[in-house]
């Protein structure tokens, strides 16, 4: 038996940091992770640096913010960084590591350090691989089915899973990740990494969880004051504005029910692997933690999905639960330090006595070290959005449209009042303003003149259909092979 701690790193995807019932959430059901809270310590503080997956999973892999590792837009032809990454680390230090479920890195099958992959991709098969969910699928008799629901990997229609729950791919990450942790190597520590795909859209509950939703009421969407006259948004508001209006009041609640079931489901999910954990004797000698890549608007101030610096949006879980008797770290808390997603990596590596290597920007979260304010950037162009956090105030900035957005988190957690044209708030606008100009490289530095945010003029977003229904998937079954390959290569001359 090993005398170094297990890892058990869980991501979800599109979760905010309010989605729980131990956070004061009215209506959604998060049983598990709320009792684990008593043997953990939960980040309130904790955003996606940039909100959105693939540059959020950059950073998580390799402990560098967006400005470093190369992507702040979604660029799905990057390849990964060559630098240590997050797997590479602990197998460097005689760790086995594993990953399952959604990893979202370029090319789709580049390990990036771990010894082995299950990889659910999301059914991507045009980027070029088939993943392992879609060969379980397969396997059992459902080939290029998931599908089948007719529901769009970026829209917010729902319905109920069509197949067996089983077959769900948040059943089967944990499923595959149970197995992985009962294949382990008994001699040395291991590192996991789980990847779920939800509560990302499509948002396709099975229907037991639909069901324990059924008597619950749904709480409605925050509409701050600021958003009441939508020709006053910048370019980049309005864009996610007029695409939520697509959606009525009721669909927008049917969502969120929907969305809140697939988070139910996860964590009766986690409750089954840390029994898996608890009968395989190793749950006190295991580090777990729980968190998201981003979170999702869900209709508050009329917006969904991500890209924004609102709380839904980059506001994020963390959650972290140390080995039983670790001092170093008190649980049963809340810590309100402004953390990044650039600090997971440091965090477990510090806890498990490994060094940290020097690429690494993020700090670690064991102790009481804290930085005074967190930037944040996503996008680039007519939607970019940049943010700086200090420890009660948030600035947005949109550089199209030169508007600036001014928060007090702690009096204000929702968002509801912008104080960015109070007077009395001037001086707190203009320091954070300063902090950003500070931050700015590359075409962001065409917002500012003689050292002030100037930004660039404002356009009109508008709103036109989209044929591929936002990124509709179908049937990807049988998939065509990239090349052509000979059948019969035995009478080729090789002398």
């Amino acid at each position: 038996m090993s005398d170094r701690p297990n890892v058990l790193l869980i991501v979800t995807d599109h979760w905010s940091a309010d989605l729980f019932g131990i956070a004061g959430h009215p209506s959604i059901q998060t049983p598990g992770l709320d009792e684990l809270a008593q043997c953990d310590v939960r980040f309130r503080n904790a955003y996606s640096e940039c909100p959105v997956c693939i540059p959020a999973r950059r950073t998580l892999m390799t402990g560098q913010t967006p400005r470093t590792h190369g992507d702040r837009i979604f660029d799905d032809t990057l390849t990964f960084p060559k630098v240590t990454t997050l797997a590479r680390a602990f197998r460097d230090a005689g760790y086995q590591a594993d990953a399952v479920g959604k990893l979202h890195v370029t090319p789709q099958r580049d390990r990036i350090g771990f010894d082995s992959v299950i990889l659910d991709d999301e059914g991507r098969s045009q980027w070029g691989t088939l993943d392992d969910y879609d060969i379980y699928l397969g396997d059992i008799g459902h080939p290029g089915r998931q599908f089948d629901h007719g529901m769009s990997n970026n829209q917010y229609h729902y319905r109920p899973w069509h197949l067996p729950e089983h077959t769900h791919p948040t059943a089967w990450a944990a499923r595959s990740m149970a197995r992985t942790i009962k294949r382990r190597d008994p001699t040395r520590p291991a590192f996991w990494y789980l990847g779920f795909r939800h509560p990302h859209p499509p948002l396709v509950p099975p229907q037991a969880y639909l069901d324990l939703y059924r008597d619950i009421e749904i709480d409605q969407p925050h509409m701050g004051g600021w958003i009441d006259d939508p020709g006053s948004l910048p370019f980049a508001i309005s864009a996610l504005y007029q695409r939520t209006s697509q959606y009525n009041p009721a669909q927008i609640q049917a969502a969120r029910r929907a969305f809140y079931a697939l988070c139910t489901q996860i964590d009766h999910q986690i409750r089954y692997l840390i029994g898996t954990l608890r009968m395989e004797g190793i749950l006190d000698d295991t580090i777990l933690c729980f968190m998201s890549d981003h979170g999702d608007m869900l209709g508050d101030h009329h917006m969904l999905a991500k890209r924004v610096f609102y709380q839904k949006s980059a506001n994020i879980p963390m959650i972290l639960v140390p080995a039983k008797g670790d001092a170093r770290v008190a649980t049963g808390r809340v810590d309100d330090r402004l953390v990044g997603i650039q600090d997971v990596m440091p965090t477990l590596l510090d806890l498990c006595g490994i060094p940290i290597p020097e690429t690494v920007e993020g700090m670690s979260m064991v102790g009481e070290k804290r930085r005074p304010w967190l930037y944040g950037e996503c996008s680039e162009g007519d939607h970019a959005t940049r943010m700086v956090r200090d420890g009660r105030y948030k600035l947005i900035y949109y550089g199209t449209g030169n508007a600036s957005q001014l928060f007090d988190i702690d009096g204000d957690p929702h968002e509801m009042v912008d104080l960015a044209g109070d007077p009395r708030h001037a001086g707190t606008l203009e320091r954070l303003q300063d902090i950003l100009v500070s931050q700015l490289y590359g075409e962001d530095l065409a917002w500012v003149r003689d050292g002030r945010l100037a930004g660039l003029p404002d356009k009109r977003f508008t709103w036109a259909p989209y044929r591929s229904l936002n990124s509709q998937r179908g049937d990807g079954w049988p998939t065509s092979p990239k090349v052509d390959i000979p059948q019969i290569e035995w009478h080729r001359n090789t002398a």
